[in-house]
């Protein structure tokens, strides 16, 4: 269990002593979502060997080898709409619908997992757009993809074509948060968009991240969303995500990582407020740049450590033990690289 503040101690101590332990609720239960790679995951990816009852994958984790380390790739804002100019079949051009460039980057890696920020499928991320764009690149990775769904998801209707392609890996529909863990990491994905699905004190969502944070004995936290709360593009901060981003801090979570903006961008450790904790603070990062396009940047943002906004790309973690290692993997645009480790609270 990680160390939590000693006032959040010393209260669960007491709620304990009047109540007993704490038994997840049905709605907390509906969120917890196993999941593990499938067989149809690409080529040189782990796969599950078993699973505990029919259609349900199995929790992930440390292999039957005792694997501590999972190799993670994650972007957002990925595959341009088929209608585009630049799709060219899915090869895109320049920086622009690169969405097949990327998958293949990922693919090439190995890597384990892949964390989808957002904005998977443009623009109006229909099921019929998914299948004809995004699952002809990253729809190779599907069975080890944990998404979280951004804003374009929703122009249509309750998002259902990205409920519709991902189905149980979403999240429970019309919702669109979960958890799961990866070795010893503990991922908790979130919906970010707050104006439709409240992310305010005492919503729904924020009492399930409060008690699903409270529950985890992970060593190590990520939450993945697609708004960040803070960043140097056009879109800038997201105070909407502020009260989760606080629920994040107070719980001792180590990295964040969302999209929205089409950049890439790494912040120091980080308060809820955009102060500098070296301690405990959180250390996130905007990977727009899953291979749509790329942005610009406003007005830098504070404590902002390394940026580009004209590169396509993605990065990669290396979750371990007590620690992470993060190298931008730059796959067109600009020439850019940015690579570094730090060890969890």
């Amino acid at each position: 269990m990680k160390r939590r503040p000693p006032l959040f101690v010393a209260l669960s101590v007491a709620v304990g002593a009047l109540f007993g332990a704490v038994r997840p609720t049905a709605e907390s239960a509906a969120q917890q979502i196993p999941l593990e790679p499938s067989a149809s995951a690409a080529p040189g990816l782990s796969r599950a060997s078993s699973s505990p009852e029919p259609g349900l994958p199995s929790r992930p984790g440390r292999s039957s080898e005792g694997k501590a380390e999972v190799l993670v790739a994650a972007a957002g804002d990925v595959a341009c709409d088929p209608s585009d100019p630049s799709f060219e079949g899915g090869k895109g051009r320049g920086r622009y619908c690169r969405q097949l460039a990327t998958a293949k980057a990922i693919s090439r890696a190995g890597a384990e997992a892949v964390f989808v920020l957002g904005d998977t499928q443009y623009d109006d991320a229909t099921l019929g757009k998914f299948r004809r764009s995004y699952d002809k690149s990253w729809g190779r990775l599907k069975g080890i993809t944990y998404p979280a769904v951004g804003n374009h998801e929703y122009y249509t209707n309750v998002a259902a074509g990205y409920f519709d392609y991902f189905g149980r890996r979403a999240g429970k529909r019309g919702l669109g948060y979960y958890s799961t863990d990866l070795a010893s990491w503990h991922v908790v994905s979130l919906n970010s968009n707050c104006d439709i699905l409240s992310c305010e004190r005492g919503s729904r969502q924020y009492r399930w991240l409060r008690h699903d944070l409270r529950s985890s004995e992970a060593s190590c936290d990520v939450a993945i969303m697609h708004h960040p709360r803070f960043s140097s593009g056009p879109h800038g901060d997201t105070r909407g995500v502020l009260p989760l981003w606080r629920l994040l801090y107070r719980a001792g979570v180590d990295v964040a990582l969302a999209g929205h903006d089409h950049i890439y961008e790494r912040f120091a450790p980080l308060r809820p407020d955009g102060s500098v904790d070296r301690s405990a603070g959180i250390r996130s990062f905007v990977v727009g740049t899953g291979g749509a396009e790329t942005y610009w940047f406003n007005k830098r943002a504070g404590h902002s450590q390394a940026r580009s906004a004209d590169t396509i790309g993605v990065l990669f973690l290396s979750l371990r033990d007590g620690a992470f290692d993060w190298s931008f993997d730059r796959v067109a645009g600009k020439r850019f690289s940015d690579a570094g480790s730090d060890r969890c609270h």
